[in-house]
């Protein structure tokens, strides 16, 4: 059955963290801003203007490559408070049209408008709206895809990059997939490219023409899955987010990433971000939780307990480490999304320890105060952990 409506939006915003910086700096405007890399080897970026990526310059890029390649470049700490005060701007912008919006990440939403249209007119029209609101309200500049399921939405805002609006007809999917390659299909990475290759399909429409049990016999579920994205059929429904029973963060990365000193040196800072949104709300976490999605698009996760709550950078990292050293194997590699989380919520102040272990822990908290101090005077990148120390009671590896 074919696609019936344009009834979702795919919202994403511009090269986000460089075009605030952009904004706040208007000098900077046309200038090649690198964000979240430094001058040392161990920085990792976090983003690029569309000047620097003509330079080959992209995210979780080591900074002393981007260097290399764009010599010139603004390197820019990263300002993640702040860049999550814009995106909750940007949130009550999509909630003004819809109670169902799926956040994906700060910059990227999906929107589910249907019984929104005697307000604000077809989806289409909603999409331009939208991308008004958003330059008139932020002064920055969202890509937006409007088309009859999330996968079709997202494919139209990456197609519409950037500064652009797409919209997708159900008389026109067909013609729109037809040329394009197979690894714009959702599950479909590096290794699946290269099987449909050697099959002789290498276009969205060829692998469409394919028979489906041609697929399955040599994918298993993945190969009816691809098949069904071919057709421009995806029913995943839009998911609006609830109550948070956990607290996570999390990247996506422009290309697939098998480096792991690089996925280190990205998960590291997602371990700086996720302790601070515990502080900063309060809450402490008994569960520290590792999020990976291959280049295939299978999602794992793998989770540790620790023995009580906590909020400490340390011990988070400490259990994160453990995580991705021991339970992220080589052939999950390369990667395209990386992520970490903390479950199991609690308020209130830890349970107390051995005189030992609270020494420990006020030197960490001190360390976390003084650390958050500096970050929000002076931006994510103005100081750097080491890559964690040891607890002094922790056995050796």
């Amino acid at each position: 059955m074919a696609p019936q409506h344009v009834t979702i939006l795919h919202v994403d915003m511009d090269a986000f963290y460089a075009s605030i910086e952009q904004r706040d700096r208007p000098e900077l405007r046309g200038l090649p801003v690198i964000v979240g890399g430094s001058v040392e080897s161990r920085g990792v970026v976090c983003a690029a203007s569309y000047e620097a990526r003509k330079f080959g310059v992209h995210s979780a890029m080591p900074a002393s490559r981007a260097r290399r390649l764009c010599p010139h470049g603004i390197f820019l700490p990263v300002r993640m408070e702040h860049y999550a005060q814009i995106a909750r701007q940007l949130r009550q912008i999509f909630l003004s049209f819809t109670p169902l919006v799926e956040p994906v990440s700060l910059d990227e939403a999906y929107l589910d408008v249907r019984g929104c249209e005697s307000l604000f007119g077809p989806a289409p029209e909603i999409a331009a709206q939208l991308k008004a609101r958003i330059k008139q309200e932020t002064d920055l500049v969202a890509s937006v895809g409007a088309a009859p399921n999330k996968f079709l939405a997202k494919l139209a805002s990456d197609l519409s990059k950037p500064n652009g609006l797409l919209v997708v007809e159900p008389a026109s999917v067909a013609g729109l997939l037809a040329p394009l390659p197979v690894n714009r299909i959702w599950g479909v990475g590096k290794k699946g490219e290269k099987r449909l290759h050697e099959l002789g399909i290498s276009t969205i429409g060829q692998l469409a023409a394919t028979p489906v049990q041609f697929l399955i016999d040599r994918f298993g579920e993945v190969g009816r899955q691809i098949w069904e994205l071919a057709q421009g059929r995806d029913d995943q429904p839009v998911v609006p987010d609830r109550e948070a029973k956990s607290v996570s963060t999390e990247t996506t990365f422009p290309r697939d990433v098998a480096d792991r000193a690089v996925l280190r040196g990205v998960l590291l800072e997602l371990v700086e971000q996720l302790g601070r949104r515990l502080r900063d709300q309060g809450i402490r976490g008994r569960t520290v939780e590792l999020k990976a999605r291959t280049a295939d698009f299978q999602t794992h996760f793998r989770s540790l307990t620790l023995a009580q709550p906590t909020d400490l950078t340390e011990v988070i990292w400490q259990a994160a480490r453990e995580l991705f050293e021991r339970r992220i194997p080589q052939e999950w590699l390369p990667l395209r999304l990386l992520g970490v989380g903390a479950s199991g919520l609690t308020l209130g102040s830890p349970s107390e320890g051995h005189l030992f272990d609270q020494q420990w822990r006020a030197k960490q908290q001190a360390l976390d105060r003084a650390t958050d101090a500096i970050r929000k005077e002076f931006g994510a990148d103005a100081i750097r952990r080491a890559g964690g120390f040891r607890r002094p009671n922790d056995a050796g590896e």
